[in-house]
């Protein structure tokens, strides 16, 4: 892969990923197919959607439309699996396509048009839109490992209350 914007998208595609598996680790087995309610997805639910539209997207990228005619979408929020292993398993099979996809552009990639849901996008484009989506749920899984936490939550950036000290370890003191 070449170019600084797709080294700056794969870095933050490869963040987010991080994000969502350090939580999903920290989320107790019986609860990762478990929604709150009826308008809320569990992270099943979301580890399917986001699998199902990276897979949708990232295959044949430059060639063909990123809403595969082959992609059930409501059927990735239907609460059908109790096992992390096979959790695991999808979430990896969507983000090893998305890598792969992305680690075989090159910079003059970046010029070129691609379609989703028969919408023309550049690349770059379409790479932002993926940016966009994919830490929303990431986010909403962070989130729920937070609630299951029961106030143990070790934070995976920087902790409340603890700019000052990040900062002074990370930049020096202040002066």
């Amino acid at each position: 892969m070449t170019g600084p914007f797709l080294a700056s998208a794969r870095r933050q595609f490869a963040y987010y990923r991080m994000l969502g598996e350090k939580s999903i680790e920290r989320i107790p087995d019986d609860r990762l197919f478990h929604a709150v309610n009826d308008d809320s997805n569990s992270v099943w639910a979301i580890v399917k959607h986001l699998s199902g539209n990276m897979l949708s997207r990232w295959t044949d990228f430059l060639t063909s439309d990123g809403e595969k005619e082959w992609r059930d979408r409501d059927r990735e929020f239907v609460n059908d699996a109790t096992d992390r292993t096979g959790l695991m398993e999808t979430w990896n099979r969507g983000w090893d396509c998305l890598f792969k996809a992305l680690d075989g552009l090159e910079g003059e990639d970046l010029s070129k048009t691609v379609l989703i849901r028969n919408e023309v996008h550049s690349v770059m484009e379409a790479v932002h839109r993926q940016l966009a989506h994919y830490p929303y749920h990431v986010g909403q899984i962070v989130f729920i490992a937070k609630m299951y936490s029961d106030g143990d939550w070790d934070s995976l950036s920087i902790p409340k209350g603890g700019s000052d000290a990040y900062n002074a370890e990370r930049f020096g003191a202040k002066e």
